[in-house]
């Protein structure tokens, strides 16, 4: 399969799944998922050519484990990272003792200020693996990378999840959870 095609399609569904599903007149429900027939069928009018097992292929290969079908695999949803309001459905759990965030070294001094923030996704996302935080932050210029004590977050009150896909989410890191990695 043509990986650039795979890598569009990704980007795609990203967009439609996580912030505008408005984009091709879908509708998520309250968890997030999305009708797979009617998915294709929006995305191909809107020009974005794909068909189930095209969908299947993306979500089975994609790295980071972005998108997961439900139990039935006739709905869709993006594993975390939305801008529009949903509810995932994921418990609270108790996190590990260190968690991390990458970003960019312009972001510091800010983040220092007032901590990290959600800004317009639903939560910010953390990881258990430094390269993971690292890959991160190379989004945004050079990597940053902040060691988060979750453990001492959670032992005072702050809620945890862990997506499908392996990422912690909370709503809100303070400042005094912030350690340079």
């Amino acid at each position: 399969m043509d990986q650039e095609k795979c890598i569009n399609i990704s980007k795609f569904l990203s967009l439609v799944l996580r912030h505008k599903p408005e984009t091709i007149d879908i509708q998520l429900d309250e968890n997030g998922w999305a009708d797979i027939d009617t998915l294709i069928e929006r995305s191909n009018n809107y020009g974005v050519a794909f068909n189930k097992e095209m969908l299947q292929y993306i979500v089975a290969t994609n790295s980071k484990k972005r998108f997961a079908f439900n139990d039935t695999i006739d709905k869709i949803r993006a594993s975390q990272g939305h801008s529009v309001n949903v509810e995932l459905g994921y418990a609270s759990q108790k996190p590990p003792e260190i968690l991390y965030h990458g970003t960019s070294e312009r972001s510091v001094p800010s983040i220092l200020n007032s901590g990290l923030e959600k800004r317009n996704r639903q939560h910010v996302h953390l990881s258990c693996a430094v390269e993971t935080a690292v890959s991160v932050g190379q989004r945004h210029g050079k990597p940053f990378i902040f060691k988060v004590l979750a453990g001492q977050m959670y032992n005072d009150g702050f809620l945890f999840y862990l997506s499908d896909n392996g990422v912690w989410l909370t709503d809100k890191v303070p400042a005094a959870y912030l350690e340079e990695e």
